[in-house]
C-alpha cells in the first residue's frame, strides 16, 4: 500500500515494487485515504509520507499511528523530504514488533538499496537513514537542539528571572503564547512533572549549560 502526494512519485513507485514482484492493491494520496485502503485490502506493508494533504504537517503519521492502534502487527516505511526529528522518535518509540522504517525520499534513488530497505522492513527488520541517524544522535548529544530559536528567546528571558508576563513583553507576544512556548520546552527537555524538582529552573539550567 502506498499513501504519497505526489502523483509522480506515487506511480513511479507503483511501477517499481510491481517490477520487482510486489502486488500494490491501493495507492492513495492523503491519510484518510490510507486507513481507508488498509482495512480494505489488508497489506503487508505500508510505504507513507509524513506530510499529505489537507495541512502538509503530519498527516501520514496521524494515519500510521491510527493503523498501527489496530494493526499491530503491519510494517511501515515512512517516507520524507526532510528529517522530522520528532516524527521519527514518535515513529521508532511506538515500534512493537512490527517492521518500521525511515527514509529521506533522496534514497528511493538508489533502487538496489530501496527495495532492500523494504524487504527487510516488511521481515520485521528495522530500516533508519544513515542521516536521520547522524541527526538524531546529534540531538540527544544537545538536548537543546529540539528547541525552537523562539523557545531559545523565552529560556534567554526566562534565565534573565523574567516573569511570563516580563517575556511576553519583551517579545511582544502574550501571555498565552509564553506559557504554550514553556510548556513545549519543558516537554521537549524531558521535564516531566515532578513533586521535588521546579521544572522551570531545571529548564533554565539546562538552557545555561547548553
Amino acid at each position: 500500500m502506498i499513501a504519497e502526494d505526489s502523483v509522480l512519485l506515487r506511480e513511479g513507485l507503483v511501477g517499481l515494487l510491481e517490477r520487482f514482484g510486489h502486488e500494490v492493491p491501493a495507492a492513495v494520496g492523503d491519510g484518510t485515504s490510507l486507513v481507508e485502503a488498509v482495512h480494505a485490502h489488508a497489506p503487508d506493508v505500508v510505504i507513507a509520507d509524513v506530510r499529505m494533504p489537507p495541512d502538509f504537517t503530519d498527516e501520514g503519521l496521524r494515519a500510521i499511528r491510527e493503523l498501527q492502534r489496530t494493526r499491530p502487527d503491519l510494517a511501515v516505511l515512512v517516507l520524507s523530504q526532510y528529517i522530522e526529528q520528532t516524527f521519527a522518535d514518535e515513529l521508532l518509540d511506538a515500534r512493537d514488533g512490527a517492521g518500521t522504517g525511515y527514509l529521506l525520499k533522496d534514497r528511493i534513488g538508489d533502487v538496489t538499496e530501496f527495495m532492500a530497505a523494504l524487504e527487510r522492513v516488511a521481515g520485521g527488520g528495522m530500516v533508519v537513514d544513515p542521516e536521520v541517524i547522524r541527526q538524531l544522535l546529534a540531538r540527544r548529544r544537545d538536548p537543546l537542539a529540539r528547541v525552537t530559536p523562539r523557545e531559545r528567546e523565552v529560556l534567554a528571558l526566562m534565565a534573565e528571572g523574567r516573569s511570563n508576563a516580563a517575556v511576553a513583553r519583551a517579545l511582544v507576544v502574550s501571555e498565552a503564547a509564553v506559557s504554550k512556548h514553556i510548556a513545549s520546552i519543558l516537554t521537549k527537555l524531558d521535564l516531566p512533572p515532578a513533586a521535588d524538582d521546579h521544572r522551570r529552573v531545571l529548564a533554565v539550567l539546562t538552557y545555561l549549560r547548553g
